[in-house]
C-alpha cells in the first residue's frame, strides 16, 4: 500500500507521468484498476473514495493507492480518529469523545483501545522521526500522561516536518501526515513492521 494525496486527478497525473514508485523495489508503478469504492465519514458527512490500484513495472507486486486522508480498513477519515485520540490524550472518555464526534460508542472504544496497545511505540516512533528531521532537536520531555507523550512526540515530529520540507511542499496538516508517515497502518495490526530474523 503506498498513501498518495487526496485529489484522485492529481494521482492519475502523477502514475500516467511514471511518477509513483514502488516501496519494495522502487521500479516505476502503472495503473492496474481500482480497489473496491468505499464511503469514509469526515466530519461533515460522507466521503466516496474509490483507491487506484497499481502494479510495479519491475518486481510485478500490485499496491493500493490509498489517500493519506484515510487509514486502512477504517470507516471515518484519519482527521476524526485523531481527533478522537488527542480527546483522549486530553482525559476524555469514550462515550463523551463518541457523543462529541457523533460516533457509535464502540466505534471510539475500539480506536482507543487500539492506540492504547502501541501507545509506546507510537510515542518512540514518532519521536525518531522528529530526530531524523530536526537539525538540532529538543527531544519532549514527559507530558503528564502516556497518551499526553505520544501526541507530543507526534506534534514534534510534525513540526519538525514542518521546518524541513518549508517551502518545498505544502505540508499536510498533522493528522494526515501521521497516516502518511504511517503508510495508513497506525490503527492497523500490522504496524509498526516487525523485523524477523530468519537465521
Amino acid at each position: 500500500m503506498v498513501t498518495v494525496e487526496v485529489d484522485a486527478a492529481d494521482v492519475e497525473r502523477r502514475l500516467s507521468e511514471g511518477k509513483l514508485s514502488c516501496p519494495g523495489c522502487g521500479g516505476r508503478l502503472v495503473g492496474w484498476g481500482h480497489a473496491r469504492a468505499r464511503s469514509v465519514r469526515d466530519g461533515s458527512g460522507l466521503l466516496r473514495v474509490r483507491p487506484r490500484r497499481t502494479r510495479c513495472s519491475g518486481c510485478e507486486r500490485t499496491h493500493v493507492l490509498l489517500p493519506v486522508s484515510c487509514l486502512l480498513r477504517r470507516a471515518d477519515t484519519v482527521e476524526v480518529i485523531g481527533a478522537a485520540l488527542a480527546a483522549r490524550a486530553a482525559g476524555a472518555g469514550h462515550r463523551l469523545i463518541a457523543q462529541e464526534l457523533g460516533r457509535a460508542r464502540e466505534t471510539v472504544r475500539g480506536w482507543l483501545r487500539r492506540f492504547a496497545g502501541r501507545v509506546e511505540v507510537v510515542r518512540v516512533f514518532f519521536t525518531k522521526v522528529m530526530v531524523r528531521l530536526e537539525v538540532d532537536p529538543v527531544v519532549p520531555g514527559p507530558a503528564g500522561s502516556v497518551w499526553a507523550d505520544a501526541l507530543t512526540a507526534i506534534a514534534g515530529a510534525w513540526s519538525a516536518m514542518s521546518s524541513r520540507f518549508r517551502g518545498g511542499v505544502d505540508l499536510l496538516p498533522v493528522w494526515r501526515s501521521v497516516c502518511a508517515v504511517t503508510s495508513g497502518l497506525l490503527l492497523s495490526p500490522s504496524w509498526p513492521p516487525v523485523a524477523i530474523n530468519t537465521n
